[in-house]
């Protein structure tokens, strides 16, 4: 956790530890009542214990709207391969810049290629918002 007020939040201090998971195989379906039950809305795509994606609720939307049954898509053909992601020491308003260039809300928190937390850019911003300065 932050020691005091003149310490600069690193992602470790903000991400979520307790995140949705899938394999690449797994259905649509079967990610979207996961990410519902979590009320999450993104899901660290995990292959023999390393990140290998993320999947968003905007992704499962786009493959709904080109009409693929929940059941025969998979989450390895909407995934985004290879996410931009942070160690747990990044400072957090530079985790916060990573996300704004890339138009993206979700950034996962890696150690040694496996997940250990997300960021999300609310998270981000709110943890800012209680630093002056940024």
């Amino acid at each position: 956790m932050i020691s005091d007020a003149t310490t600069e939040p690193t992602t470790a201090d903000v991400m979520v530890r307790r995140f949705v998971t899938a394999e690449p195989e797994d259905t649509l379906g079967e990610l979207a009542e996961r990410l519902a039950a979590a009320d999450a809305g993104s899901a660290l795509v995990v292959e023999y214990g390393q990140l290998a994606g993320i999947l968003t609720s905007r992704d499962i939307v786009r493959a709904v709207a080109e009409r693929v049954h929940p059941s025969e898509g998979t989450v390895r053909e909407w995934m985004s391969e290879a996410p931009t992601s942070a160690s747990p020491e990044l400072p957090i308003d530079d985790a916060a810049r990573m996300m704004l260039a890339g138009g993206f809300h979700h950034l996962p928190v890696v150690v040694e290629g496996r997940p250990v937390g997300v960021v999300g850019l609310r998270s981000a911003f709110s943890a800012l918002h209680r630093f002056p300065g940024w």
